[in-house]
């Protein structure tokens, strides 16, 4: 299983000078490349560097580098031509899908720079690395990170490591190969239930209240609005700086939701059932007040958080379908739309039973989530003779 770990560069001035000239000069030299991968139709990556790899190494780029240059932009070029088939720049012929496809793709000065084993190579014992710059190969640059990443990091690191910058702070992302733990026969599953007003709620009792996060989020949203009218440059830099900070709080907070449900779930032996939520924001219609709350809910990044956690553990897990998981009674099985009195209040309209509504969603994508596992699972039926 691939995870990606950050480590924090410590290096000198002259050393950071270096980092930060070769930051600017690969991504130069991409929308170079860019600009010819446009003018011919974005080429297959073998046909792009026939026409680019000459030149990236009459400007200082090493073999491996001006490599990792035309696979970055022929990467970046997939990525945009997968965006725009799922349709995430609009229907053929909307203003903002017309105008991604009418310009190459461009370059930050401090986008990210892969680098592999021959361009970079890590001295753990001296948390050090010796990295290629386009003033030479800089030996020991030392790198920080937290102790369980150092964990990860020096055991399981494998292939490539992009180096970034990010407000004069220089980062590698480093990939690591961590093996998966088998995963065990469950007792029971789950059950998981995504929502807004209550980030997550789970059919064992536990509920991830969203009160304090939405809050942040609209004070955040009130600050943005100040700040979007003053047009300043700093404000302009205030607001980016907002803006990653309110994507690391709310990480946090997932990653502390997604530990605690598989933590649960491994000391149980049970299984996880997750909805399958993909594409619900073409699916639902909201008014404007709650569009801001859907679109700011990053429902997919918990998921993502709550399988790679239960993958790492062993702990097995499913998707399935969350129609009407909200209007079904856990206890008879009544779908009705008027069980679901408001929010937070279930009251079945077939056994007359009362229950928190999340909570009683939960334990109904719990008993599907079993359904789905036996469903899938190898028969343990004795062969007819």
């Amino acid at each position: 299983m691939k995870i990606v770990t950050q480590v924090k560069l410590m290096p000198e001035a002259d050393q950071a000078a270096a980092l930060g000239a070769t930051l600017r000069t690969v991504n130069d030299l991409a929308c170079r490349v860019s600009a010819v991968a446009f003018a011919h139709g974005v080429p297959r990556e073998y046909e792009l560097r026939r026409h680019t790899y000459a030149h990236l190494r009459e400007q200082g780029l090493g073999a491996q580098a001006a490599q990792h240059v035309i696979k970055k932009v022929r990467d970046a070029y997939t990525t945009l031509h997968a965006n725009i088939r799922a349709g995430n720049y609009g229907k053929p012929g909307s203003k903002r899908r017309r105008k991604v496809e009418s310009k190459p793709v461009a370059f930050r000065p401090g986008a990210g720079q892969p680098y592999d084993d021959r361009c970079l190579s890590w001295q753990y014992d001296q948390q050090t690395v010796s990295i290629w710059t386009t003033a030479g190969r800089l030996k020991g640059v030392r790198f920080t990170c937290s102790a369980e990443a150092f964990k990860v990091l020096q055991p399981y690191r494998k292939g490539e490591s992009d180096l970034i910058e990010r407000d004069g702070v220089f980062y590698l992302i480093a990939t690591c190969e961590v093996p998966e733990a088998e995963r065990y026969e469950p007792d029971g599953f789950i059950g998981v239930d995504l929502g807004i007003e209550n980030i997550a709620t789970a059919s064992t009792g536990y509920l991830a209240a969203g009160r304090g996060l939405n809050r942040y989020r609209k004070r955040q949203l009130a600050l943005r609005a100040k700040l979007q009218k003053k047009r300043t440059k700093s404000a302009k830099r205030r607001l980016k700086a907002r803006a990653r900070k309110e994507a690391r709080h709310a990480a946090n907070q997932n990653h502390i939701i997604s530990k605690t449900i598989v933590t649960e779930a491994e000391r149980t032996s049970a299984g996880i059932s997750l909805e399958e939520l993909k594409g619900i924001r073409q699916r639902v219609r909201l008014r404007k007040p709650q569009r801001v709350a859907l679109h700011s809910w990053a429902f997919a990044q918990l998921g993502d958080f709550i399988v790679y956690k239960a993958r790492r553990a062993g702990v097995p897990l499913v998707f399935v379908d969350p129609a009407y998981t909200s209007q079904t009674c856990a206890e008879c099985g009544h779908v009705d739309k008027r069980n679901r009195v408001d929010q937070g209040l279930f009251i079945c309209r077939g056994c007359g039973v009362v229950a928190h509504a999340d909570r009683n969603s939960s334990h109904n994508i719990a008993t599907r989530g079993e359904s789905v596992w036996n469903a899938g699972r190898e028969s343990r039926v004795p062969a007819t003779p």
